[in-house]
This record gives C-alpha cells, sequence and structure tokens, in this order.
C-alpha cells in the first residue's frame, strides 16, 4: 500500500520509532532486509521507499547503512532513512550521519544533528562544537541540544564557553544543552561537575524556563546540607517562579532533613505563602513532621488553618483526634466543617478507636460533635451512642439518631425503632423516622427487616403506620409488599392514600398484579385511578419477558375507560415493537375513531422497526387499512426558508407500496447527503400521490415519514 503523503510529523516519527524499537527486540531478518535494500535502489515510488526505511528499523544491519546514507540528502526521503538510522547498531551509522553533514544544509542538516543527538554518537562531538557558530541559528540550536543528549565531558566543555557570548538565538538551546550535560555528569556519580554546570546556567542571562530548570538540578545535585541551603534560598525568594520551583523541589528532596527546615521554615512564613508550603509538606507523606501541621492547624491566621485542617487528612494519624475535636467546638463555621471533614478522611488504624473513646469524657458541643463524626466514618459504636439516646440534651439525642442510621448492624435495629416509637417532639420524630429509614435500606436481609417493622406496624397507631409504610416502600420485597397492598385496601383515608401512591411508584416487578387487582378493587376513583397509571408505568418501563408485556398491555385495555386510557399502551408498544404489539395498535387503530391518526403514526412506527418484507407484517398492514398502496414521489425539498435542497430522488429511490418512507440513515441530514442550512431549524416538504391521488405533507426534521392518505 502506497502511503498518501511524504511529509511526517514528528507524532508520526514518534509512532515509528516506537514501531521500530518493538520489532527490533524480535531481531533483523536478514532475508527481509535484503528485500528491502533491493527496493530502494530500485525505481519504485518515494512513497514505497519510505516505507522500507521504517521497515529496515527493525530488519536493518550495517549493511543497509550506504543505501540509507544516500538518502539524507533526500528532502523526501531523509526524514525516513534516519528513523532506521538511529537505531541500527554498529560504527557504520554513526560514522554515514557524522559524513551526511559535511554535504548537507538546512533543515536536512538539522535533522542530521538530531539524529546523531539520539545515538549520543561521542565521536561527533568535535563537529557539533564546530557547528555551535555556524551562522544558521537553527543548525547550531541542533548542535547545542545534540551535545547536550551526548553528555560527556567534552561536550560540556564545548558548550560552556558559548553560554555568556553565543548569539541571543542560540543561548537558550546551548543552556538546555548545559543541562542535559549535568543530568549525564548526576547519572554517572560526577555531581560536582554537575552542580558547576548547573550553577553556571541558573547565573546566566538565558531563557527563565532554563533557568527554573538549572535551579532546580542545582539544589538535588549538591549534598545534601548544601542543597537545603540553596532549596532554602528559593523559598525566602520574592520571584514566584523560583519559590514556586522550591516547593516542587522539596517535594523530590531525598532523605528526612529537609521536613525539619521545612517545618521551621513554616513558622515564619507569611499567612499568602504557608498554605503553599504545607501543602508541599503533606506531599511528603512518609517523613513529614506532623506537629508542625498540628500547630498550624490549631492556631494563626484562617487560610493557614484552612490548609493545615485538611492536609491533616492526607498524612495524619491518631494523634491527630484530639486537635481536631477540639477546632470542632471553635465558633468558625467553615473551621468547624474542615475539621470534621478531615476527621472524617483521617487516615490510621487506631483513628476509630481513638475517635469512641472520646465519647466517654466529651461535654457541652464536643458531645454531638463527636457523634457526627462516628456517623460520618460510619463506625459501629451501637452501645455507646444508644448511651447518648438518653441524654437531657436533644442535639445530642438528634446526633445520636443520624449516626445510627448509618452504623446500626441488623441485629440492633431494635434500637432505632424505640426513639421512631416514643420521639420526643416532631423535630426528633422527623430525624428518627429519617435515621430508621436509612438503616433499613442499608440492611443486607431486606426481608428480615421488612418482618421486624411489619411487626412494630401491627401495633401502631394509623400516623406512625402512614411513616413505616414509607419505610416498607423504601426497603421493598414480597413482605413489605403484602404488607403495602393490604393498607390500600384499608378503610383508613390515610393508608388509602399513601399506600395507592407508593404502589405506584413501586421499583419492583411484583406490584403489577396487586395494582392491577386495585384498579377494579380500590375503595374510590382517585385510588383506582393511581393503580391504573402504575400498572401502566411498570408495563412501559420494567424489563420483562415480552409475552408477559403484551399480557399486561390486554389488561390495560380491558380496565381502561376512556380513549384517553387506551391511548397509553400506544407507548408500550411502540417503544417495545414485536408482532403482537403491532396488532394491539392496528385494533386500536380501526376500533377506536378518535386514536386513528396517532395510532396511524405508531403503526408505522413499529412496522420501521420490524421490517416491511415480513409477510406477516405486510398482511396485518392490509387487513388494517395500511397495506399496499401505489406511492410516487412527485417532489421533496429539504432546508429552511429560501434554501432548499431538491431531495426527490432520495424519496422517490426509498419509497415502497406504504405510506411510510424509511430513509437510509438515522438523520435527515445523514440521507439527503449534508445540511442545507446549518444552525437553521429545517423542514422536509412532499408532494406525492397515492392511488392516483394528490397529497402534500411537511415534515420537522428527523421526523418520521409517515404521508397521510390523500381525501
Amino acid at each position: 500500500m502506497r502511503l498518501p503523503a511524504l511529509t511526517i510529523s514528528a507524532f508520526a516519527l514518534l509512532i515509528c520509532l516506537s514501531f521500530s524499537s518493538t520489532l527490533r527486540a524480535e531481531g533483523p531478518n536478514p532475508e527481509k532486509e535484503k528485500e528491502l535494500i533491493a527496493l530502494l535502489r530500485s525505481e519504485a515510488p518515494a512513497a514505497d521507499k519510505a516505507l522500507a526505511c521504517k521497515h529496515l528499523a527493525a530488519h536493518g544491519t550495517a549493511n543497509a547503512v550506504p543505501d540509507l546514507a544516500r538518502l539524507l540528502e533526500n528532502p523526501q526521503l531523509s526524514s525516513w532513512a534516519r528513523i532506521a538510522l538511529e537505531v541500527i547498531p554498529g560504527p557504520e551509522a554513526d560514522a554515514a550521519l557524522r559524513q551526511a553533514t559535511n554535504s548537507i544544509t538546512g533543515l536536512l542538516l538539522v535533522g542530521t544533528i538530531n539524529s546523531i543527538g539520539v545515538r549520543r554518537d561521542a565521536a561527533a562531538v568535535d563537529l557539533l562544537i564546530a557547528r555551535l557558530s555556524d551562522g544558521d541559528t537553527e543548525v547550531a540550536s541542533a548542535a547545542a541540544v545534540a551535545l547536550g543528549r551526548i553528555g560527556n565531558a567534552a561536550a560540556a566543555k564545548g558548550l560552556a564557553p558559548l553560554l555568556a557570548t553565543a548569539p541571543a538565538a542560540v543561548r537558550p538551546t546551548i543552556a538546555e544543552g548545559m543541562i542535559l550535560c549535568a543530568e549525564h555528569a548526576v547519572a554517572a556519580g560526577k555531581s560536582e561537575d554537575a552542580v558547576a554546570l548547573y550553577d553556571q546556567v541558573r547565573r546566566a542571562d538565558v531563557h527563565r524556563q532554563r533557568t527554573l530548570e538549572a535551579t532546580r538540578g542545582a539544589i538535588l545535585a549538591r549534598k545534601p546540607d548544601a542543597g537545603i541551603e540553596l532549596l532554602l534560598v528559593q523559598l525566602k525568594s520574592n520571584d514566584r517562579g523560583l519559590y514556586q520551583i522550591g516547593l516542587s523541589t522539596a517535594r523530590e528532596f531525598p532523605g528526612n532533613a529537609i521536613d525539619k527546615v521545612l517545618a521551621a521554615e513554616l513558622s515564619k512564613s507569611a499567612p499568602e505563602r504557608a498554605p503553599l508550603l504545607i501543602n508541599a509538606m503533606a506531599d511528603r507523606k512518609e517523613t513529614v513532621v506532623l506537629s508542625a501541621i498540628i500547630k498550624a492547624a490549631a492556631e494563626g491566621p484562617k487560610p493557614v488553618r484552612l490548609a493545615a485542617i485538611n492536609a491533616l487528612s492526607k498524612v495524619g494519624n491518631d494523634s491527630c483526634v484530639t486537635p481536631l475535636l477540639q477546632i470542632g467546638v471553635e465558633k468558625d463555621a467553615e473551621l468547624v466543617q474542615a475539621a470534621k471533614q478531615a476527621l472524617g478522611e483521617l487516615p490510621g488504624a487506631k483513628v476509630n478507636d481513638a475517635i469512641v473513646a472520646r465519647l466517654g469524657n466529651a461535654e457541652g458541643g464536643l458531645y454531638p460533635f463527636v457523634i457526627d463524626v462516628i456517623g460520618q466514618r460510619r463506625i459501629v459504636a451501637t452501645a455507646e451512642l444508644k448511651k447518648a439516646l438518653g441524654h437531657s440534651d436533644g442535639k445530642v439525642r438528634q446526633a445520636a439518631l443520624v449516626a445510627l442510621g448509618e452504623t446500626i448492624p441488623q441485629k440492633d435495629l431494635g434500637v432505632l425503632i424505640a426513639p421512631f416509637l416514643s420521639a420526643a417532639d416532631d423535630d426528633e420524630a422527623t430525624v428518627a423516622e429519617k435515621a430508621l429509614k436509612t438503616a433499613c435500606v442499608r440492611m443486607p436481609d431486606a426481608e428480615g427487616c421488612a418482618t421486624e417493622l411489619i411487626a412494630v406496624f401491627a401495633k401502631a397507631d394509623v400516623p406512625t403506620q402512614v411513616a413505616l409504610l414509607q419505610i416498607l416502600s423504601a426497603v421493598g420485597g414480597k413482605n413489605a409488599l403484602k404488607t403495602v397492598a393490604a393498607s390500600a385496601k384499608s378503610t383508613d383515608a390515610d393508608l388509602q392514600d399513601v399506600s395507592s401512591e407508593l404502589l405506584g411508584e413501586w421499583t419492583t416487578i411484583d406490584a403489577a398484579p396487586v395494582l392491577f387487582e386495585l384498579i377494579t378493587s380500590a375503595p374510590g376513583e382517585k385510588y383506582k385511578t393511581r393503580a391504573f397509571r402504575g400498572y401502566v408505568r411498570i408495563a412501559r418501563q420494567f424489563i420483562m419477558p415480552e409475552p408477559e408485556r403484551i399480557a399486561m398491555c390486554h389488561k390495560i385495555l380491558e380496565a381502561a375507560k376512556t380513549p384517553a386510557d387506551k391511548k397509553l399502551v400506544f407507548d408500550i408498544v411502540k417503544k417495545f415493537p414485536s408482532i403482537e404489539g403491532l396488532k394491539i395498535a392496528l385494533t386500536l387503530t380501526q376500533e377506536v375513531p378518535e386514536l386513528k391518526d396517532e395510532g396511524t403514526q405508531v403503526v408505522m412506527a413499529i412496522t420501521q422497526k420490524l421490517g416491511t418484507k415480513g409477510p406477516e407484517v405486510a398482511e396485518l398492514l392490509s387487513k388494517g387499512g395500511l397495506g399496499k398502496v401505489k406511492l410516487e414521489i412527485v417532489k421533496a425539498e429539504y432546508g429552511a426558508g429560501a434554501t432548499q435542497k431538491d431531495v426527490t430522488g432520495v424519496l422517490q429511490k426509498q419509497a415502497a407500496e406504504v405510506q411510510l418512507v424509511s430513509l437510509p440513515m438515522a438523520t435527515y441530514n445523514e440521507s439527503f447527503g449534508g445540511d442545507p442550512a446549518p444552525g437553521v431549524v429545517k423542514q422536509l416538504r412532499v408532494q406525492y400521490k397515492i392511488n392516483g391521488k394528490d397529497g402534500s405533507a411537511t415534515f420537522a426534521e428527523n421526523a418520521l415519514i409517515v404521508l397521510p392518505m390523500p381525501k
């Protein structure tokens, strides 16, 4: 396959190199290499030769180097040849790239120098140093970076003198090359050489980014004490960039000596900088001086405290519990909320025990705060919270109810049922009901939970029963459904009202028989109507076997009293198209005059989904008066205002012997070959004949095309 173009982006080069590296691991294929070299020597199109170069990156050896080297002067194929030369092992490729620099210029020379840098050819250092003074700044810049990639002492020595004297356009890449050399020196264990290079760059008049990179390198390359000293200089600097590089480098610094220095610096930091320093400290989770952050959380400017509290949620442990609880009873709502959130997220195995232990001696506002945290962390402390339910302070009791709702195990559910039945006031009753509901819906044994609630229901007064019905509905299951269904038949109006409403919103399909029974037996039209609507909702929304859904549709029609009620079936059979659903839609269309027009639309929609070729569908349409017709599309236009596109041919091609015209694609724009009026609401106008009679119709964009029978 030939390539569509010979230019290649940097991204494409990376893909090719990745491809080559992957295949290279499998080893060269001598036979394949011979074929590829032969292709390079042939009169094959350049695109084919480019592809051959790419494959030589995987299969090429020194044998392929001469033929690849000849392409380095070819503007179309030079970059492709270099893809292979960069990865072929051996000195031959290095020599070929060096030799090519004597005969090429411009971008071809820049690319070749880049490849020399990729190969880290130490033998090329002298020629690259010579190129640093090239009149072409792009060539000089490429040489500087290539020397940096080689990164040996000779390369560094060649770059250093030019940092101050090179033209302004080249100086940033001289600095880049020196930084790369410094990185190689660090890797080779020559930290002093690296420091000298970094320091020279950071003190020079170079691009801002190079100064920051060199500062980071100078800090990390130094011995720990000297590195910390230089890092502190940045943290005290008024230069925002240097301050930020100090923070980021602090996160990388090895050992724990820096953590003590950062902790000391925190106490001296300005309020606007302290939060940033706290974040850097917290990112050193293993060695952070926790006491410094605890102190910052307890006192000082509010923004600093908030940053410290947030940091404790990430790096704290059980030693942070008491300080955070103390903040939890302060007057500032934002600090209190931050402390509560931090306690909720505080890591450490001992944290839960430390929080529960504080319940025993908590007083005043601290008591409900600790309880809130227990609920937030979902700590099971039923005995302690049960004791709090008997407290004289209503806030404590309510906090305990909420926490129990989040934590109580199923075996202790009675602990929540008792206050639900005997709340001290309306506010507490509301909290108790919500807590009981929260607990019940998370219980693993829904049926067992419902059984326990039903036992209470049988002895409760009507208001309590109403509340229990709400909870039973949320729990769900057979036992709950049975109790709610029985309540719907009750003689009590309140129970009838809430039960019929809950059944109409039931979340499982087993409510369908109960609802249908209520359609005929519920006391009062209001409840029968609710049951009817709920039954329809289940048929329309729930997943079930198709025969079961069709049976429900027939029951809906059986119970329907008005055309509007019967019309609800259309939504069901249209959403779940089937032959039986089509039969129902056709029957309604024929037997209920008020539904004829809409029924026709539904029939056609179902037909479109089922397809019109099946003999059974065609027979049904014929019996329903919607069978074969002689349809002729006279003219069709699609667009807006004066901008119209003639789409007659498309519709004529799609027209069949029915009133429905099915388009080939999902939208009008796709079917008609484009958008004639982008961003504007469009219409489709169709002039047609059915059985010789003229008709016309207009359709909104993407509407189903069902052509009305002409009168």
